[in-house]
């Protein structure tokens, strides 16, 4: 409850305060169309009064199906506008598993974008409480409803507070991935979205100058926030529906790009399209989703870009530690600079410390060789899973979320990932760091991507593979790359085999899904996964 001397923290709170004092300021840029603060904010009135006028009620959850465009912007304030919990979808789903997570989250509604009125068709196939509104653009299915009708349910309602009661109660729900079984509900809350939009502010160096291009999705852990972090600061924000490279080089030229969130597979397509050109201004680029490799780095700020790198994980509203660079370390070697850089670092200013403890919970050396799991807590924590309370008592055994992630204290106090626990490579009793090798994979002048798992071996138990993908023009066998590695890291750690691949299963956010090449080298075998 709101009092004298205290507001409940809500995000929604930020587009009411930009709309009254940037209000003639363009806050949305998709294609040709230009959309101010004050028109922001009264389409998010105008929907927030629609979805209340449909009957959802407090605590109900309205589900999103869009890619990065105005419509999801402005969802991201209307939904709990209207009280409602945001839950939104991963655009590149099987219609089997939106169905699963629409009945999961038991959504009264589902906005969508009219590209995907065919998938979501496919999704809700026999009648029931989800009601399909389509944005306009395109015809709508049966059973669905057109944009425009839907927003008439909301003329003849007063506008909405900018205010939220429990500033603890769910502000959305977000879906992990599901590689290992069903995916999960992530609970986010309103004061944590709130306190997460500053911290990225903050380490990505935001201002109301920012033009922020919409590269990482919205559906993905809220875009780490920043649909209510740009909002709040007054900034611009690019849609990108389609992330390719020339459209990437295309919106940094004509807009003014200052900032951008991006994996850094999506890294290597901004590199792999760049050419001859190089940004007019400074561009901060921020990378999570994997360790970005060293090479990455020097190649990225070779091209103008300054990079910033976070880590975290759905569960943690996206970044959660962020490695700050030190004044000394600008005196450094390129190399040695950004191999400093490629590490996960320290709690972000909102979040708590990072840890790395063994498996009694105690604080592993600080001395750079010693591998724990990273575990965290504090604000950019997730409530829980939705519905799932023991999948949340098991991942927050001994009062820390466990991340299922292998690291590293160094003696400076930043943390170094090592590897995910299920991507670890034991080789005749040895743990192998795919990530190590990887770096070393990307140290070769003709890689432009890689991968390493762990494959079957009959004498090691299994042993690294490795997957290249080469940068245009550039030539390289899989014993040239091997030969590299060895030079590079111990011969035993070296993968026995490189395959050269033209491209790289990936997610929708752009992290490589090892899992895919993984589970094929394992068809028909019981691989132990450590853990």
């Amino acid at each position: 409850m709101e009092t004298a001397n205290e507001t409940p923290l809500t995000p929604i709170a930020f587009l009411e305060r930009s709309a009254q004092v940037w209000g003639e300021k363009i806050a949305v840029i998709e294609g040709t169309t230009r959309l101010t603060y004050a028109e922001m904010g009264r389409r998010a009135q105008e929907l927030a009064r629609a979805i209340a006028g449909s009957g959802v009620r407090p605590g109900d959850r309205v589900a999103v199906l869009m890619p990065n465009v105005t419509e999801m912007v402005i969802a991201h304030f209307a939904v709990p506008l209207a009280g409602a919990t945001l839950v939104a979808i991963n655009t590149r789903l099987s219609p089997h598993e939106v169905r699963y997570i629409l009945e999961h989250s038991g959504a009264r509604l589902l906005l969508l974008d009219h590209r995907l009125a065919k998938l979501a068709a496919a999704a809700c196939t026999d009648p029931g409480p989800v009601e399909c509104v389509v944005t306009p653009g395109g015809e709508p299915q049966d059973g669905q409803t057109a944009w425009g009708t839907f927003l008439d349910r909301g003329l003849a309602r007063p506008d909405l507070p900018w205010t939220v009661d429990d500033e603890r109660s769910p502000i959305a729900i977000n879906y992990t991935s599901g590689t290992t079984g069903r995916p999960k509900g992530v609970v986010y809350t309103h004061r944590s979205t709130y306190l997460n939009a500053f911290g990225e502010l903050l380490h990505s160096r935001h201002t109301t100058a920012s033009v922020f291009l919409w590269t990482l999705p919205m559906f993905h852990c809220n875009g780490w926030c920043m649909p209510w972090a740009v909002t709040a600061i007054g900034g611009t924000h690019v849609c990108l529906p389609e992330v390719r490279g020339e459209a990437i080089w295309s919106a940094i030229r004509d807009h003014g790009v200052t900032h951008l969130n991006a994996a850094p597979t999506v890294l290597t397509t901004i590199m792999a399209t760049a050419g001859d050109v190089r940004p007019a201004q400074p561009v901060v680029v921020t990378t999570a989703g994997a360790p970005p490799s060293p090479t990455i780095i020097e190649e990225m700020t070779a091209l103008g870009f300054e990079l910033v790198h976070v880590y975290g994980l759905t569960e943690t509203y996206g970044p959660y530690s962020v490695c700050e660079a030190q004044e000394a370390w600008a005196a450094l070697p390129t190399a040695e600079r950004a191999r400093l850089l490629a590490r996960q670092g320290v709690g972000m200013v909102q979040a708590a410390r990072l840890r790395v403890v063994d498996e009694e919970m105690a604080d592993v050396p600080a001395d750079g060789a010693t591998v724990g799991e990273i575990v965290m807590r504090g604000n950019n924590v997730m409530q829980g899973y939705y519905r799932d309370p023991d999948a949340t008592a098991e991942a927050f055994r001994g009062g820390w979320f466990h991340s299922g992630d292998l690291g590293v204290l160094h003696p400076d106090g930043y943390v170094e990932l090592r590897d995910r626990a299920k991507d670890v490579v034991i080789s005749g009793g040895e743990n192998i760091s795919t990530i190590e090798v990887e770096h070393a994979l990307m140290t070769h002048p003709s890689v432009l991507e890689v991968a390493v798992v762990g494959v079957p071996d009959d004498r090691w138990g299994e042993s690294p593979k490795g997957y290249a993908v080469l940068r245009p023009g550039h030539q390289a066998e899989g014993p040239d790359l091997i030969a590299h590695v060895r030079s590079q890291i111990a011969h035993y750690k070296a993968p026995r085999e490189v395959e050269i691949v033209d491209a790289l299963p990936k997610t929708s956010t752009g992290k490589i899904r090892k899992a895919v090449l993984r589970d094929t080298a394992w068809s028909g075998r019981t691989r132990r996964i450590q853990g």
